[in-house]
């Protein structure tokens, strides 16, 4: 499978492949004596990890959410499965890809419990704990336990990389009340049309909100961009 990655990513390594799979963006298949076995859809979310670092300059942790989003490349796939050693896969020719992120707003999907997300993004208790305190993150109680959604875990996820760099909870606030900002002036454009008891209406407007949330998350980032140049001259 690197080789057949070689043509379009030259700098792709089997290390590199490895870290995605530290880092549970990828998750190949295991024999029993251990070897792996990449599906075409594990393919094809490589090249689009791959796209998306390359073109689009996006770190791991936005990765990750587009992903969660349903974010992929399209591309030809293949009907057999191929090995870390297997006959090169055809390269894709390369795609233009948006630059807007996918933001999905649609409630659903997976939920894990306190144990499963401290196991996931390698977090301290003490740190989730601290975000829920904060109202960052936002568990749901079910038969005694904690849950908490894709995002919720993402969150955490995210704030643990600023962690490292000495970020606290309470200095995520400023994070907190610009989101809750930009929510509420998108809901006071939609508002009508969410509320609406037209499920063709209502639908629509959703993927209306989701449109303005992709644009409204890229011109911040633009905006962070401008302001960041600045500070380094």
């Amino acid at each position: 499978m690197c080789k057949g990655l070689q043509q379009e990513f030259p700098d792709i390594s089997i290390s590199k492949i490895r870290y995605l799979e530290d880092q549970k963006l990828i998750t190949p298949r295991r024999t029993p004596g251990g070897y792996r076995l990449y599906s075409p859809s594990d393919v094809q979310r490589l090249r689009t990890i791959l796209r998306l670092q390359r073109d689009e300059y996006m770190p791991l942790a936005v990765i990750r959410q587009e992903l969660a989003a349903g974010r992929m490349v399209e591309e030809a796939s293949s009907s057999t499965s191929s090995g870390d050693g297997g006959a090169p896969a055809a390269p894709a020719p390369r795609a233009a890809s948006p630059r807007r992120m996918a933001i999905s707003v649609r409630s659903g999907g997976p939920t894990f419990s306190l144990d499963d997300i401290v196991e996931d993004t390698g977090a301290e208790l003490r740190l989730v704990q601290e975000l829920e305190d904060f109202g960052i993150i936002k568990g749901v109680p079910r038969d005694g336990t904690r849950f908490y959604d894709e995002t919720d875990r993402e969150i955490v996820r995210a704030v643990r990389e600023l962690a490292a760099y000495g970020v606290a909870g309470r200095n995520l606030r400023v994070f907190k009340s610009s989101a809750e900002r930009e929510a509420a002036l998108l809901n006071q454009i939609l508002a009508p049309s969410l509320r609406s008891r037209n499920p063709e209406r209502r639908r629509e407007a959703i993927d209306a909100l989701e449109n303005l949330a992709a644009v409204a998350s890229h011109l911040k980032h633009l905006l962070l961009v401008r302001d960041l140049r600045r500070i380094i001259g």
